[in-house]
């Protein structure tokens, strides 16, 4: 017997893993609109099914929101500042990846649009300072 054996359930608040994927297309990157709180626009993701890998999670979160499957180029950044989300302490692994065709909202997205640089919307979560962080790796690379 371990010492987990005896651990009891459900002793711990943990963080809950989330995915988040800058999708590149057509030089723009894809963000979807909110259908449920917080509203707003955001990178399309979520959460991370038991027995998911992140990466499984990131390509069915891009397929749901956005209609389109998408080929995983790299891991940007996990995000776990505990107030990134309102809603819940959730830590966030950050995916690069690209895609062809017309998003479509789907799932939790209202909408699903490209964007460019210089036309990014107001962010929810800490999406902002993600996607900063995208744009100034591709200066730097």
């Amino acid at each position: 017997m371990t010492a987990m054996d005896n651990h009891p359930v459900n002793t711990h608040k943990n963080p809950v893993p989330t995915v988040d994927i800058i999708i590149e297309i057509n030089k723009g990157i894809i963000l979807i609109k909110r259908k449920n709180p917080p509203y707003g626009w955001a990178l399309p993701g979520g959460f991370v099914d038991y027995g998911e890998t992140l990466e499984t999670a990131a390509c069915r979160e891009a397929l749901e929101e956005t209609g389109l499957t998408v080929k995983l180029k790299k891991q940007l950044h996990t995000y776990s500042d505990p107030k990134r989300d309102p809603r819940r302490h959730t830590i966030s692994t950050v995916f690069i990846a690209e895609a062809k065709g017309n998003p479509r909202a789907g799932d939790d997205a209202a909408e699903a649009a490209i964007f460019m640089q210089n036309e990014i919307p107001t962010l929810v979560f800490d999406h902002k300072e993600i996607i900063n962080d995208y744009y100034k790796q591709k200066r730097n690379n």
